[in-house]
């Protein structure tokens, strides 16, 4: 479709007919059979708390840590939990600091606040959207703690390019993995690439439990450290109501770890099927004669895509508010993404230190969503995201 032919389309909006009346897949997908049983057994099993004796939340951490090619998980009950006992882990506290990018979710700089410490945040790249390493390394003080890169969007961020950095100033790397199941950085899988990772089950997460989280480390340290913060200060080899250090329950239910660790097994199947529907859009945007809209493209060292969200880029001034609710109109609702974290005055007022971000404050005006279960259409379905947006922009 060209622009030109959007033009003598009158848009769903103002009454026209929607490019698209189907609807999208919906999420979470239907549970499989494999997640019904083991559900069901822990169910009938009465030992519905990680610590009745039960293995799901066991067998969860381990195949976790294992994809993530370490060696230790702690499994927590959410994502923001498990980037505060990460940073707690890792020895991060009142007087720390810790790098942020701009371009995020707001819990990665609160999971900060929730340790005592100070998020910084830095700016991303321009191109890819994930935290610029000059601008991480610019925001470096005597204070700096730890490095918190998010694997934005399913892709991963440049590992080797922040662990330099993290290895010059001596300081810890905590990834935030929340997006990016399966995803691989130069072959190695996301989460155990740092000091620590953390993914997250949230309920519009690759695989959820409507809510949850989950910590993977290398080192035997760290995972103790980590094991405690989450089990109210206890030791691995202690007494139940022996307490050294302060601790917290943060822990993940057997009957959430039972949904989740037959997704395991389908998750690689789920990932081709988003990156397939990627692909198509790409495909398409590319045929609209001007270069309009564009995917942000995926940082270097970009193996495996988990594909979370795929972002849009738009290159025409455009009115966000009338266009998502015109693509919305039209049968493509489109998210309209993240504010940069140094303009919320709740984190400011917090305590939160913000470095000059101009291109998240850009990303915030020119870049657009397409959410996870749209990703899990079939590929003809990219077709509608380019018509509708190619009729909407022509408006």
């Amino acid at each position: 479709m060209t622009l030109n032919a959007g033009r003598r389309m009158s848009l769903a909006l103002n009454g026209g007919t929607p490019v698209r009346t189907a609807p999208w897949p919906s999420w979470p997908p239907p549970l499989d059979e494999a997640q019904r049983e083991l559900v069901t057994a822990v169910l009938e099993s009465g030992r519905w708390g990680a610590t009745q004796g039960g293995s799901a939340c066991a067998d969860l951490t381990a195949a976790f840590a294992r994809r993530s090619g370490v060696e230790y998980g702690v499994a927590v009950g959410n994502a923001t939990l498990g980037l505060f006992a990460a940073l707690r882990g890792l020895g991060v506290g009142p007087g720390d600091e810790v790098i942020v990018p701009a371009y995020t979710f707001v819990a990665s700089a609160t999971a900060v606040l929730l340790a005592g410490a100070t998020p910084v945040i830095a700016d991303v790249d321009p191109i890819d959207l994930h935290l610029s390493t000059p601008a991480a390394e610019a925001a470096v003080t005597p204070r700096t703690a730890a490095i918190m890169p998010v694997h934005l969007a399913g892709s991963p961020a440049d590992m080797d390019a922040i662990n330099a950095v993290a290895a010059r100033h001596g300081l810890a790397v905590v990834e935030d993995a929340a997006q990016a199941h399966g995803a691989t950085y130069r072959g190695r899988p996301v989460g155990g690439l740092g000091d620590a990772g953390v993914y997250s089950f949230q309920a519009s997460k690759a695989m959820t439990a409507g809510e949850g989280g989950l910590i993977v480390c290398r080192d035997k340290a760290v995972h103790e450290a980590v094991w405690s913060a989450c089990n109210v200060g206890r030791t691995l080899d202690g007494s139940w109501y022996g307490h050294p250090s302060v601790g917290w329950n943060l822990r993940l239910t057997e009957i959430q770890a039972a949904l989740l660790l037959p997704w395991l097994d389908r998750l690689d199947e789920e990932i081709d099927r988003r990156n397939t529907f990627a692909a198509a859009v790409e495909r398409e945007l590319a045929a609209i004669p001007m270069p309009v809209v564009t995917v942000v493209p995926q940082p270097p060292g970009t193996t495996r895509d988990s594909r979370h969200l795929l972002m849009l880029r738009l290159h025409v001034p455009f009115d966000r508010s009338f266009l998502l609710a015109a693509m919305a109109a039209e049968g493509v609702p489109l998210d309209g993404g993240y504010p940069p974290l140094g303009t919320m005055p709740a984190l400011t007022e917090a305590g939160a230190r913000a470095e000059p971000c101009p291109a998240a404050e850009a990303a915030s005006r020119e870049v657009l969503w397409v959410r996870q279960q749209m990703l899990m259409d079939d590929p003809a379905g990219a077709t509608h995201i380019a018509q509708a947006l190619a009729k909407v922009l022509a408006s």
